[in-house]
């Protein structure tokens, strides 16, 4: 990761450091902000750069640990940013429109994915060839409406450790479910949110795409890093295992062998011919009957 003046510097490009207008402002975000210019409320970019780090740093931990971050953006500057910075590091996401009860009601919207995917088998392996042309239109169809809102969490079995937000005042619904499950927060807080409404706030302009890019990049970074951790800690267990075992076949072989040789040591020799000598009998010689 980079040093702090070189961040805040790239923060600064980005405009993370503009918030919204005075009359719009949380109260609660005060700790947070640097000025106000013009009527618009500068955001203090020395916090940003400690709370993005700490977020980052706790993201890291959670990818290492090989549980799954969830991305939430439906904002239209938002989407196809969060979308392919979350693909990049195959976590999930939503940024079409969150569905109510995706966390809370997670088995239910887990039958709507096996749904989903049901149909995208009989689409790709002919077996709705023998539907009516109509039918298969309406498959297709409702295929495509599914993978809008859902293709995002097709891959997730279960439900989330976190969940990292672009804006916790759009996403209110997410937050709030969130919260409801005990599920660990992450967001992007702008001047007009309350930043105690998330675990790790990252005060921030939540409307420039820059803004949105520089800040969920960062947070990938991080997520990658502790994704690379996570496997390289597992290449080591599986070379520890390996020597492990190999150490444990050449004792065994080792052992075997000596046993061998001891009883080597004590077995009876061999006839000229080969055969292993007859054991002789103690028994005495019969005397002539009448003698």
């Amino acid at each position: 990761m980079e040093n702090n003046t070189s961040l805040q510097q790239q923060l600064l490009e980005a405009g993370v450091h503009f918030g919204h207008l005075k009359k719009k402002w949380n109260p609660k975000m005060l700790p947070y902000i640097f000025a106000e210019k013009k009527g618009i409320h500068i955001i203090d970019l020395n916090k940003t750069v400690d709370h993005l780090q700490e977020a980052a740093a706790a993201v890291k931990q959670i990818a290492k640990s090989g549980k799954k971050i969830m991305f939430v953006a439906t904002k239209k500057q938002a989407k196809e940013i969060v979308s392919e910075c979350a693909k990049r590091v195959n976590m999930p996401y939503a940024t079409e429109r969150w569905l109510g009860g995706m966390l809370t009601n997670f088995n239910t919207v887990r039958k709507s994915v096996k749904k989903m995917q049901s149909i995208e088998k009989m689409l790709a392996d002919g077996s709705a060839e023998s539907l009516t042309k109509k039918e298969r239109l309406t498959l297709s169809r409702d295929k495509e409406k599914m993978e809008k809102v859902l293709g995002g969490i097709a891959q997730l079995g279960r439900l989330p450790a976190a969940l990292f937000l672009v804006d916790i005042g759009v996403e209110h619904i997410a937050l709030a479910e969130a919260k409801r499950l005990g599920i660990t927060t992450f967001g992007m807080v702008d001047t007009n949110c309350d930043p105690n409404k998330v675990d790790f706030a990252v005060p921030a302009n939540d409307d420039a795409t820059k803004s949105i890019a520089i800040i969920t990049n960062y947070i990938v970074a991080a997520i990658a890093e502790g994704l690379a951790e996570r496997q390289a800690s597992k290449d080591d267990d599986e070379s520890e295992e390996s020597n492990n075992e190999n150490e444990a076949k050449a004792r065994r072989l080792e052992a075997e062998a000596q046993a061998e040789a001891g009883r080597g040591g004590r077995r009876a020799p061999a006839s000229a011919d080969g055969a292993a000598p007859k054991r002789r009998t103690t028994t005495g010689t019969r005397r002539p009957a009448g003698k």
